[in-house]
């Protein structure tokens, strides 16, 4: 019997974005990275002075998007592993146990569309493990659209290589963002200079927070301004502007 067969929840988009453009058969690994940042964030559990949440995630996948991973199967684990702990980290949400990832095999699956399971798990000794609270419902994912015709898989290089890079650009300048936070000002320490002399020493920082960017003032002189209107803080999307001083940036979000 399948495990997806008793699903309690909507179907849900799949592909999105870029992504979803280019691929539209294979599940791709950016995807199943948001979709179990949603898991985590959707089966929090507050306690008196912690929000825990699932520490144990497991993926169904058909036959087809299974094999697509075998060549490098457990790092790509690993590396999901990874993410959640650091958005639960950001989030300062509290786990039982390092996040662990694994990926399973569901027949009944069409190429495409796949599967999330949770649990929160204690250990309680060697080789032995008590699930805490509810194990929650298994959500499916798949693409919006119909699959027309079956495609060759994604090699690894096109499915895990393949990141999306943040990058500013400003008076034929053009600055890629390497770090999850980046100072933009005139000052020379700053890591994005602008040299317009309406611009703070420190005027605004870039800020990465799970797969979102933002612009926040840092109490500035002239502020940070989109469309003639001063904002504090703005969430960026690709093809973003903002003026810092008299000098307009536009974020862009491109294929590495």
């Amino acid at each position: 019997m399948s495990v997806l067969r008793n699903i309690e929840s909507k179907l849900e988009s799949l592909f999105e974005g870029v992504f979803g453009r280019a691929f539209r058969t294979n599940v791709q690994p950016v995807e199943l990275a948001r979709k179990l940042i949603k898991e985590m964030d959707d089966h929090r559990n507050v306690s008196v002075s912690r929000v825990y949440v699932p520490n144990e995630y497991t993926i169904y996948l058909s036959p087809g998007d299974r094999e697509q991973f075998a060549s490098y199967e457990h790092q790509l684990q690993v590396e999901l592993a990874d993410y959640l702990a650091e958005h639960a980290r950001r989030e300062s949400y509290a786990l039982l146990s390092p996040p662990t990832v694994q990926l399973e095999t569901d027949e009944d699956l069409d190429v495409g569309v796949f599967g999330i399971a949770t649990r929160m798990v204690q250990s309680e000794g060697e080789g032995e493990a008590a699930v805490v609270g509810e194990v929650g419902a298994t959500m499916v994912y798949k693409p919006s659209e119909p699959v027309l015709q079956p495609t060759e898989a994604a090699s690894p290089i096109d499915l895990g290589v393949q990141r999306e890079l943040a990058v500013l650009t400003w008076d034929g300048e053009r600055h890629e963002v390497a770090k999850r936070r980046v100072v933009i000002g005139r000052s020379k320490d700053a890591d994005v200079q602008v040299t317009d002399p309406n611009v703070s020493r420190r005027h605004a920082e870039l800020r990465q927070e799970g797969a979102t960017y933002w612009v926040v003032d840092l109490d500035s002189t002239n502020g940070v301004e989109v469309s003639g209107k001063r904002v504090k803080r703005l969430k960026l999307e690709d093809g973003t502007r903002f003026t810092v001083g008299s000098t307009e940036i536009m974020f862009t979000r491109e294929l590495q």
